[in-house]
């Protein structure tokens, strides 16, 4: 980095400090995103300190002592709960999948902006709480109730909304669904949630609500920014780059069923080659995982490991006997409704819920080809204009971007409507660098 590179790149320094990322992967320390390694697909439940973390505001710092679960709006008897309260309610447990909605965005073509998760923005956990119906119960629910709003301890960055969720009352009521204080037998982290996160199994992550404060129930849609404009996706098919209606787009609920293959990466030695890893799916469990190894012209069967759970990972197995040479192998996963995973993309503009089959290019030799350097931004001067950028993120969010000028123009758009500090007279200037130094 040049020197005033390197100075506004401190001005993200005074930001909070978060905790240390293990072996994840940063795709941004402030605010926290963290994507689990493929060897992650590896476990049945993934231990805390490998799951993946995905935070659209810095990490708030919640005490206990002054903490309460408030629940109100259309209900006869308006409560407060502290933690203590919940636990003396019928305890639950539960194993399910964590997954946010945006993960695999980076494959799809064409690009699209926001956190570029590859494999691993997904975890599976054992859970242990009390189901949200059993609180709603002592509140009683009226008459008329549809939404259940969601409101956690975290505070927007600049003029960001506030990030608030709804479920449907029919989610909220499911047995399933649930408030959780441990995560894998110990109290939860910080970084995801503690005191107190919503788990909605078979959802995706954005309606797991971390640092959970208030549960207002209404009877009618919400028309909060993370409802009606964010975590949305086509109610139809679309082409590749279309523009569609905001009439067509509909909340993200459900996951998609989909796998992962773990191992091998991209070399291995010739012979028996064990590929492994991890299927999921909404509500409907996986029944089976068929793998190919010569680009998806033939499929065999994979072994299913472990007794599985409805929500849980569903680790698979497979023996190929590799001989020297390129391959490309894949595994798709069927679920019991009878999803399966697609083997072309189904493009929505805002890279939520992808799940094709995903080829990978193996290589089977006696040793490992060299590894290609990693691309780099272009040294180009950063205009002082960046520093707006610096003041909420810092460079790894814009380094993983790699979007087209049209698509800078308007998260800058986006950006300034939330309090980045962007003159007119400079916004060209800027949206040049960003476009010229993160090419697509």
């Amino acid at each position: 980095m040049n020197r005033r590179d390197l100075l506004l790149t401190g001005a993200a320094a005074l930001l909070p400090p978060t905790a240390p990322a293990a072996d994840l992967i940063t795709l941004s320390p402030r605010p926290l995103d963290l994507e689990m390694p493929l060897d992650g697909f590896l476990s049945e439940i993934t231990p805390v300190e490998h799951f993946f973390v995905r935070c659209h505001t810095y990490t708030p710092d919640v005490k206990l002592a002054d903490w309460k679960l408030e629940l109100d709006g259309l209900v006869d008897h308006p409560l407060s709960f502290t933690l203590d309260d919940l636990k003396k309610l019928p305890r639950f447990e539960l194993v399910s999948v964590l997954e946010c909605a945006g993960n695999g965005r980076s494959f799809y073509e064409p690009r699209l902006p926001g956190a570029q998760w590859r494999f691993g923005s997904v975890g599976n956990g054992r859970w242990t709480g009390v189901r949200l119906r059993d609180v709603l119960q002592r509140a009683g629910v009226k008459t008329g109730a549809t939404e259940i709003l969601l409101d956690g301890a975290d505070v927007p960055i600049g003029k960001m909304p506030d990030f608030q969720r709804t479920i449907t009352l029919g989610k909220a009521l499911h047995p399933d669904t649930m408030l959780a204080w441990e995560m894998n037998g110990k109290p939860l982290t910080k970084e995801h949630g503690f005191p107190l996160r919503v788990v909605a199994p078979g959802w995706a992550s954005d309606s797991w609500v971390k640092w959970l404060q208030r549960i207002t129930v209404l009877d009618h849609e919400f028309e909060g920014f993370w409802m009606k404009t964010a975590y949305r996706h086509p109610n139809h098919s679309v082409a590749p780059g279309a523009t569609v209606d905001p009439k067509d787009m509909i909340p993200v609920t459900d996951l998609n069923v989909k796998s992962v293959i773990a191992t091998p990466d991209t070399w291995a030695k010739p012979g028996i080659v064990t590929i492994q890893g991890a299927a999921w799916s909404n509500a409907s469990p996986v029944t089976k995982v068929d793998v190919s190894v010569d680009a998806g012209k033939t499929w065999q069967p994979a072994r299913l490991l472990g007794a599985g759970t409805k929500y849980g990972f569903r680790r698979f197995s497979y023996a190929w006997k590799a001989a020297e040479g390129e391959h490309t192998i894949l595994s798709r996963a069927t679920n019991a409704a009878g999803q399966s995973q697609p083997l072309q993309q189904e493009w929505n503009p805002s890279g939520y819920l992808w799940n094709v089959a995903q080829p990978r290019q193996v290589t089977i030799g006696k040793s490992a080809p060299p590894v290609a350097a990693a691309a780099q931004p272009a040294d180009i001067p950063a205009p002082d204009s960046y520093k707006a950028c610096l003041t909420c993120h810092d460079d790894h969010m814009m380094r993983q971007q790699r979007i087209t000028r049209a698509q800078w123009d308007r998260e800058v758009t986006k950006m300034t409507g939330w309090g980045a500090d962007v003159k007119p007279e400079t916004r060209g200037a800027l949206i040049d660098f960003l476009t010229a130094r993160f090419k697509p």
